[in-house]
């Protein structure tokens, strides 16, 4: 991801039932739909699909890019923005 920053979005609070990773934003602007998701290792994690909640605490919806587990529970997640 050359020319590439990281924003911190949010720890994972939820793995849903569709295999959604629901997060609570930490920092507005509010992500765009499609924004790319990775961890503190760089690895792709998956893509912004929804934005939930109220407007003054909004959560992310993430939808991965393959099958996860609860091991990302409790993990941070970051959007990588490009210039």
């Amino acid at each position: 991801m050359p020319g590439a920053g990281l924003r911190r979005l949010g720890k994972v609070l939820h793995l849903s039932k569709s295999g959604n990773l629901l997060l609570r934003l930490e920092q507005y602007p509010v992500p765009i739909i499609g924004a790319q998701v990775c961890d503190y290792k760089l690895r792709s994690v998956g893509v912004v699909n929804n934005i939930l909640g109220p407007a003054k605490a909004p959560y992310v919806s993430v939808k991965p890019v393959a099958n996860v587990d609860g091991a990302l529970v409790g993990r941070v997640l970051y959007q990588v923005e490009k210039d």
